[in-house]
C-alpha cells in the first residue's frame, strides 16, 4: 500500500472516531456537498494538517473535498485564483502575493487582494551549532550562515532576525546552499555555524545528537526597538517562547518567531457567508481533529484565529470568529491596519503601472521599477 494511503486511512479512522460526538454541531453550520483545496506537497505538514481537517468535516458533514497539492507558491495559487479551488492552504506566499513581492512583482500577477480565515501558529528560529561560541543574534556577524538559494519563504524569515539585531547577509559569511535541508545540515557537518529553521525538523534532532550539538539565539518580546525592526521585514511576524524542538524543553525554551503556517486562504471577493459557515465548521469541530497529528491542537481558534497573519482576515471569518470569543477590539486594529497597507500597495500598483507605460519601461526592467515605487509607500 502506498504510505501516504495508509496514512490517509488513518487520519480518516481517527476523525471517524473522534467526530461520534460532532452531530449536534454539525447542525449549527452548512458546507456545500463538494470543496477542492490547494495545498503544499504530499508528505508536507501542511498537507498531513489539510488532510486531517478534511477527513474530520468529511465526517460531520458530508462534504467530499479534495486536495490538490502542489510544490510551488504559483502551483497553490494559481488554482485559487482562478476559482479552480475553493480554499487555498497556504503559507508565506500570501505575503509575497499581497506585497507583489518575489513570484508575484511579475506584470502577469501584481498584488492579490488575499483574506485569511485562519491560521495555525508555527514556530521559527535560527539554531547555532553548540560549539560555535554563538549566544545572541548579534554574535552572528561574521559566522558563517546558511542562506537557501531562491527560497523566499524561509530568507525573510532570517533577514528578519538579523535585523532585529541591526545585520543584514552582509554583516554574515554566508554559505548558499540548494535545499533546507542543506542548510542544516551544512551545520551538523561543519560548513555553516547557523541555520533557519522550525525546531521540531528531524535534521535539528540529528544536530542535537551530534558532536557540535544545538543552541537557539533568542529574540527577546521585551525588545520593543528590535521588534519593530524586525516587522519592518514582514508584519506577520509575533514572539513565541517554544519549548517544544531539538534542543527545547519547558525547562529550556527558547524566546523565537511564530507565523501562520499553513492560512486558510481566500480571495477578497469570496461570499461572506460561505466563509461564515467554513469557519464556523472548522471551530465546531475542533475536536475531531486535534489529536490527529502532533501540532493539531494548535488549530484551537484562541491561537489560530487570531492575528497577525500574512494578509487580513475575511468578514466573514470574524464573524465566526467574533462569537467564537476569540476576536478583540485589539485585532480589528491590526486587521484595519493591515488592510490599509494591502490598499495602498494596490494603489501603488495600479499607479506604478500607468507611469511605466507613459515612460515605456521595458518588461525586464518592471522588477525592479516596481520595487522602487512599492519602497516608497508609505
Amino acid at each position: 500500500m502506498n504510505p501516504f494511503t495508509a496514512i490517509k486511512r488513518g487520519l480518516s479512522a481517527c476523525a471517524a472516531a473522534l467526530a461520534l460526538t460532532l452531530p449536534a454541531q454539525a447542525d449549527d453550520a452548512s458546507l456545500p456537498d463538494r470543496m477542492m483545496w490547494s495545498a503544499y506537497d504530499v508528505g508536507s505538514s501542511g498537507y498531513a494538517q489539510a488532510a486531517a481537517i478534511s477527513d474530520a468535516l468529511t465526517t460531520a458533514y458530508g462534504t467530499r473535498i479534495r486536495i490538490m497539492p502542489s510544490g510551488t507558491s504559483i502551483g497553490r495559487m494559481l488554482p485559487l485564483k482562478t476559482g479552480r479551488v475553493t480554499y487555498g492552504w497556504l503559507a508565506n506566499e500570501v505575503f509575497f502575493a499581497t506585497e507583489a513581492i518575489h513570484d508575484f512583482a511579475s506584470r502577469e500577477w501584481g498584488p492579490q487582494d488575499l483574506r485569511v480565515l485562519m491560521g495555525k501558529p508555527s514556530s521559527y528560529g535560527i539554531a547555532v551549532a553548540g560549539d560555535a561560541g554563538i549566544g545572541s543574534i548579534e554574535d552572528l556577524r561574521g559566522k558563517r550562515v546558511a542562506r537557501v538559494t531562491a527560497n523566499p519563504s524561509l530568507n525573510i524569515k532570517n533577514e528578519a532576525i538579523l535585523a532585529f539585531a541591526g545585520l543584514t547577509w552582509d554583516d554574515v559569511e554566508v554559505i548558499e546552499v540548494p535545499g533546507y535541508a542543506q542548510s542544516i545540515r551544512a551545520v551538523i557537518e561543519g560548513r555553516a555555524d547557523a541555520a533557519g529553521g522550525v525546531p521540531g525538523s528531524a535534521l535539528f534532532r540529528e544536530l542535537e545528537a551530534s558532536s557540535r550539538g544545538i543552541a537557539w539565539v533568542d529574540i527577546p518580546a521585551d525588545n520593543e526597538a528590535g521588534w519593530e525592526t524586525l516587522r519592518g521585514i514582514a508584519s506577520f511576524f509575533a514572539p513565541v517562547d517554544e519549548t517544544v524542538g531539538a534542543g527545547l524543553s519547558a525547562d529550556n525554551p527558547a524566546a523565537l518567531i511564530s507565523y501562520r503556517y499553513p492560512m486558510i486562504t481566500v480571495y477578497a471577493g469570496a461570499d461572506e457567508e460561505e466563509i461564515y459557515q467554513f469557519t464556523k465548521a472548522m471551530i465546531d469541530s475542533f475536536d475531531a481533529y486535534k489529536d490527529a497529528t502532533a501540532v493539531m491542537p494548535r488549530w484551537a481558534v484562541a491561537e489560530a484565529g487570531v492575528p497577525p497573519a500574512d494578509a487580513p482576515f475575511h468578514p466573514g471569518a470574524i464573524r465566526a470568529l467574533t462569537e467564537a470569543g476569540a476576536w478583540t477590539d485589539e485585532h480589528t486594529a491590526w486587521n484595519d491596519a493591515r488592510l490599509a497597507r494591502l490598499n495602498a500597495v494596490i494603489e501603488a500598483w495600479d499607479s506604478a503601472s500607468d507611469a511605466a507605460l507613459d515612460e515605456g519601461v521595458a518588461d525586464k526592467d518592471w522588477p525592479a521599477y516596481w520595487q522602487e515605487r512599492r519602497a516608497a509607500i508609505e
